[in-house]
């Protein structure tokens, strides 16, 4: 296949006014992300080298969020630059309709979102890890000190200058089973331990049931019921795993398949799994969307309110896309649909777009 003179400033044109946007889009999410760190780190004694470091682990995760707006920008950008050379007259004298140029962003498109899931969606999650890592120092609750294995659920914690582990081989929604809790002191020489069949952990005040406690010289008691006093409960458990954006590909698999062994639901690992496959797809249609606003707007005379008209229609596809996956999450729709269901509006809607486009080609 021989790439056309005409085919390759088109690549580099889009190329140009994506990088550009993306620019554009990385500072801002730098500057209110610093703010924000700033007013997190106002109650400690800490330099704002902190602040600065935090928000550059964590804009590039931000950036990776709004890809698809700044697709549909960068196309716009695209269009009007062509329009105000004139360049779009000369390209359709040339026999090079709309509906190719359409073609070639696609295409373009299409290849751009599969580099970005590949190379930058695993830059971003790693340095999204790094951020709650960081970031967790400076934390006065035991946030991020959970993890789920293919063993269980793995808690730590300290309370009154004494550590717990705590395992539970399964987790569903407020209820644990077969617990096990060991206690040791500052310097982890080992205490008790506690086994428990079951635990409602609604509140921080866990209420376990057919207890055995056996202390550090061997002894052991039995309970109907015993209370432990955590410092988590089921709600902020359950929190402690929705930062899906810190984990790459393959760890979201490791944790959707750990999910399962346990009995947690990972409807929202499969979800968040689901819409990193189905980017390429999104960027495709946002940049159909974006070409087909600009043409259809062109009695906009302000450029400056072309681009707004286009950031509002994208305000309106993000929220169709967050209720249809927050429908999925609850269960009222399946979870392929939740994700796929945006993607197929937007398909139908470019579709008729294009139509009208090649009748006036």
């Amino acid at each position: 296949m021989i790439i056309k003179k005409y085919q390759i400033y088109i690549f580099n044109l889009f190329l140009k006014n994506f990088f550009i946007v993306s620019f554009v889009f990385l500072c801002i999410a730098l500057i209110i992300n610093t703010f924000e760190e700033i007013r997190f780190f106002e109650k400690y004694n800490v330099e704002i080298y902190y602040a600065l470091y935090l928000s550059a682990l964590n804009a590039p995760s931000l950036l990776f969020e709004i890809f698809p707006f700044i697709f549909l920008i960068a196309t716009n950008y695209f269009y009007i630059v062509l329009r105000d050379k004139n360049e779009l007259d000369i390209l359709k004298s040339n026999g090079i309709s709309n509906m190719r140029i359409l073609g070639i962003l696609s295409f373009l498109s299409i290849i751009l979102g599969i580099c970005l899931i590949l190379f930058f969606y695993s830059l971003s999650s790693n340095l999204k890890s790094r951020y709650l890592e960081v970031k967790n120092k400076f934390s006065n609750t035991n946030e991020y000190l959970a993890v789920v294995n293919e063993n269980g659920l793995w808690i730590k914690e300290e309370l009154d200058n004494r550590n717990f582990i705590i395992h539970a081989e399964k987790f569903d929604n407020n209820n644990l089973r077969s617990i096990t809790i060991t206690e040791s002191d500052k310097y982890y020489q080992k205490n008790n331990t506690l086994k428990a069949e079951t635990a409602d952990i609604t509140a921080k005040n866990w209420s376990l049931k057919n207890v055995t406690m056996t202390s550090k010289d061997g002894g052991k008691k039995n309970y109907l019921t015993y209370v432990y006093n955590s410092s988590f409960n089921g709600e902020i458990i359950s929190k402690l795993f929705s930062n899906l954006n810190s984990l790459n590909i393959y760890q979201l698999h490791e944790l959707s398949n750990n999910y399962q062994k346990i009995g947690y639901s990972n409807k929202d690992v499969k979800i968040h799994l689901n819409k990193i496959y189905s980017m390429s797809v999104f960027y495709v249609l946002m940049s159909i969307l974006g070409y087909l606003l600009i043409k259809k707007t062109q009695f906009i005379r302000s450029t400056f309110f072309s681009i707004l008209f286009s950031v509002f229609v994208s305000v309106l596809v993000y929220y169709l896309n967050y209720f249809s996956n927050l429908l999925g999450s609850n269960g009222t729709l399946p979870i392929y649909l939740s994700v796929w269901t945006p993607h197929l509006i937007l398909f139908l809607i470019c579709s008729i777009g294009l139509v009208r486009i090649n009748e006036n080609t």
